[in-house]
């Protein structure tokens, strides 16, 4: 399985996301000529060398209109998209947070309420930017709906955060180029590299505060904390921003699950770097490689029975399965007071469990159950039909570890002999090309 294991040991931001994902592409000197040619009004894009800590990288860097904004002094990143948010209401109140520069390429959010319910021209809504996306760029419809979903992300983190609805959230005009130049970037680069899987690691979102213009905000801000729930995250000794809200939304979209980088033959790394200097690489590192296995958490719900008849049994099962239950067996075994009965056992995926036990209860008259973590080691599974002289039919198909195995579905075979009048055997072996 083709696996991208994306490490953010310190943070993570468009820029360094796109570098890096551009290194593992086969040429990244034609991926940065495909994304100047997207026509992204006012946007230049250059992948440049760059160096941290003796390790050389890339350093994606866009203009706009032939601008680029410096970081600022207590930001690590050069990441500062602009997202100034105006709303109206029947009274005057201006209020702006002009983060430093180095916050998403200078994240700022503006709310303006005065009486004449006037909106500045150099504004864009999000509707404004999916009119740009989806009507005036050059990319694959899948690209164009990753990056709005990217956006949505962003742009729903800000609304909680600012008290402010989605659709009256408005993106400053330099910011809102600068953040559709990254977020296109790194989806274009996905589809492009087209994973199986992205796994990431727990996020470093660096630690202290971030100045603003009503104070002191802490890190991670707001709305990075917001769109990064449910993520592992850690802080640490380096001061300063270090996950940008544009770099967490891409993160959690693509993102299949956060941990540990998994066991992979690695064919390419990709190195995205910040623009500071720190003792630590300022970087993204990305890895692109195969994964014989996928290995993944499960966990497993088991019961002893002593009192149900084997009808209500086997309807028990069925209802497992309804309620997502990857397997559900039955073990006949000797209980207490030297009582027959039956070991009833579900497995299924982790955020799956709660419902299953509560099935376990409602079909069966246990007053307890036993739930234990497992690991699974699993072939890569797919299904495909064959069209044959009797119809098609499905085969499921599995391979890994050396292993290859194809089996026909039974219930398209009993199909088959069913409306042929012939047995399992035969249609089976006319499939196998035997008859």
């Amino acid at each position: 399985m083709k696996t991208l294991y994306i490490e953010c040991n310190m943070g993570a931001a468009g820029d360094m996301l796109s570098a890096a994902l551009a290194e593992l592409l086969p040429d990244p000197a034609a991926f940065t000529e495909k994304l100047n040619s997207l026509g992204i009004p006012g946007v230049v894009y250059r992948l440049e060398p760059s160096v941290k800590c003796g390790i050389t990288g890339s350093h994606m860097t866009v203009t706009v209109n032939g601008e680029e904004e410096e970081p600022g002094e207590d930001h690590p990143h050069d990441h500062h998209h602009g997202h100034d948010h105006e709303h109206d209401h029947d009274h005057e109140h201006e209020h702006h947070h002009d983060h430093d520069p180095d916050y998403e390429r200078h994240h700022d959010h503006e709310h303006e309420h005065d009486h004449d319910h006037s909106h500045h021209h150099h504004h864009s809504s999000l509707h404004d930017i999916g009119h740009i996306v989806r009507d005036h760029l050059d990319l694959p419809e899948k690209v164009r709906e990753d990056v709005m979903a990217v956006y949505g992300l962003i742009a729903e983190a800000e609304s909680a955060v600012h008290g402010v609805p989605v659709d009256e959230i408005h993106f400053h005009e330099v910011g809102t180029m600068d953040a559709v130049a990254d977020i296109t970037a790194v989806c274009l680069a996905m589809a492009e590299l087209a994973p199986d899987e992205v796994v990431v690691s727990p996020v470093h979102v660096g630690s202290g505060n971030v100045r603003c213009a009503h104070g002191i905000l802490p890190v991670p801000t707001p709305a990075t904390a917001r769109i990064l729930t449910g993520v592992p995250i850690y802080g640490g000794g380096i001061r300063g921003e270090l996950c940008t809200p544009t770099g967490a939304a891409l993160l959690k979209h693509f993102a299949a699950r956060f941990g540990d980088m998994p066991v992979m033959r690695i064919e390419k790394t990709g190195f995205g770097m910040g623009k500071k200097d720190f003792e630590a690489a300022n970087c993204v590192r990305a890895f692109i490689g195969e994964t014989e296995n996928k290995t993944g958490d499960a966990v497993l719900l088991a019961c002893n029975l002593d009192d149900m008849t084997a009808e209500e049994i086997g309807f028990a099962m069925e209802r497992m399965f309804d309620a997502g239950a990857l397997d559900c067996w039955t073990v006949p075994a000797g209980m207490k007071k030297n009582r027959p009965g039956t070991v009833f056992s579900v497995l299924c995926r982790p955020e799956d469990a709660d419902g299953l036990a509560a099935a376990i209860f409602c079909h069966t008259t246990t007053i307890g159950i036993r739930e234990l973590p497992v690991a699974r080691r699993t072939l890569e599974r797919s299904v495909v039909t064959r069209e044959t002289a009797s119809g098609p039919v499905r085969e499921k198909r599995s391979s890994g570890y050396g292993v290859t195995r194809t089996k026909p579905e039974f219930e398209d075979l009993a199909k088959i002999a069913r409306e042929t009048g012939r047995s399992l055997f035969e249609v089976r072996a006319e499939l196998d090309g035997k008859n």
